[in-house]
């Protein structure tokens, strides 16, 4: 089971990487700079596999990810390469990447809306059973994801606040709970815990209202504005720390053995999360495509965002910083960031991170 989660995280992170390069492959296809290959995952080649436009398309040793290598990349003198691009082109192929990656968080959160649904309206005021732990007071005592809580004692159950209310004000005494399933009354009783293992609750349940489904068409705008508020908060936090106003143990960047060991987290613990097979799953992977897109477009050299800092000159002056000066800045942006990647990378291992089970 390790080694397939392994292998599922390998090849999630290197789909989104190689998605971001497709983004700067089509977009330089598009305004016809020639691009000289596309790799699937990092040098060394391993194999050419064909030929097709002019491009080369290659496979290499390290799986995580990809890159495009446009023709007279950092050379303007170039004829057809990006370097000797318009300016308005160069900055298309380098934000072409970035928004490759949110455009797949927005595709991905429209998935996660279709197989959510949305609160049902006609019966907001019932109260759904999402999940149920194993050995908790709930699963020992028979209730199952799907039961419908009516009442628990002689109260009447009419909102996941009551039933949280009622439960905790009642600590160690058993309780009856009436519920419904298949239309069919049933009642149960049960003890609530005062110290129950983290994550599960005093009765070991998920609540939750009942749902209906949403189609495509519904799901899309929710996905844009769940996207454009996840960038927003991301964005935040990163403003946060920069100013101080965050602890820096509340908010840290995390290597690949971080993000495997969230990732692990989120696969073992998906059929308990009370949502949907596969939601948490989509959730992780839409936290990682907004970040790569952000992150990418942050304005440090060597990066998305670097690069188009180089060209607002020229843009907006008519005077283009002499490209050798920007081969040396993004060289040296580049030897920063390899030597900052390295560092968070050792932190996972030195100090890894707490993820509550």
């Amino acid at each position: 089971m390790g080694l397939i989660i392994f292998l599922e995280f390998v090849a999630s992170l290197a789909i989104l990487i190689i998605i971001h390069e497709a983004g700067h492959f089509v977009a330089a296809k598009l305004f016809k700079v020639e691009v000289e290959e596309f790799g699937i995952g990092f040098p060394p080649r391993i194999l050419s596999l064909f030929k097709a436009g002019g491009t080369l398309f290659s496979l290499n040793a390290i799986p995580l990810g990809g890159f495009v290598r446009p023709k007279g990349e950092n050379d303007p003198t170039i004829e057809g390469g990006l370097a000797a691009a318009k300016p308005l082109v160069r900055i298309a192929v380098f934000l072409a990447g970035p928004t490759a990656n949110i455009l797949t968080a927005i595709l991905l959160y429209t998935m996660i809306f279709i197989r959510l649904g949305a609160p049902d309206p006609a019966r907001a005021n019932e109260v759904l059973i999402n999940a149920v732990a194993s050995n908790s007071p709930a699963s020992v005592a028979g209730l199952q994801a799907g039961d419908i809580i009516t009442k628990v004692n002689d109260q009447v159950i009419d909102s996941t606040d009551k039933l949280h209310n009622v439960v905790y004000a009642n600590l160690g005494q058993e309780l009856t709970f009436t519920y419904l399933r298949d239309g069919q009354v049933g009642e149960v009783k049960l003890t609530p815990r005062a110290n129950p293992p983290q994550g599960e609750g005093a009765i070991g349940i998920v609540m939750g209202t009942p749902t209906i489904s949403l189609s495509p068409i519904v799901a899309l705008p929710a996905g844009v504005t769940a996207t454009y508020e996840h960038s927003k908060a991301l964005l935040g936090v990163v403003g946060n720390l920069i100013h101080g106003n965050l602890p820096s143990g509340e908010a840290r960047l995390v290597g690949y053995k971080g993000m495997f060991d969230i990732y692990e987290n989120v696969r073992v613990t998906d059929a308990s999360s009370g949502y949907p097979a596969g939601v948490s799953v989509l959730s992780f992977l839409t936290s990682i495509s907004i970040s790569l897109g952000l992150l990418n477009l942050l304005p440090v050299p060597a990066l998305d965002g670097g690069r188009i800092l180089f060209v607002l000159p020229e843009l907006l002056f008519r005077k283009r910083i002499p490209q050798k000066y920007e081969n040396v800045i993004n060289a040296i942006g580049f030897t920063f960031l390899l030597i900052l990647l390295l560092f968070i990378n050792l932190q996972d291992f030195i100090n890894p991170i707490q993820i509550p089970k």
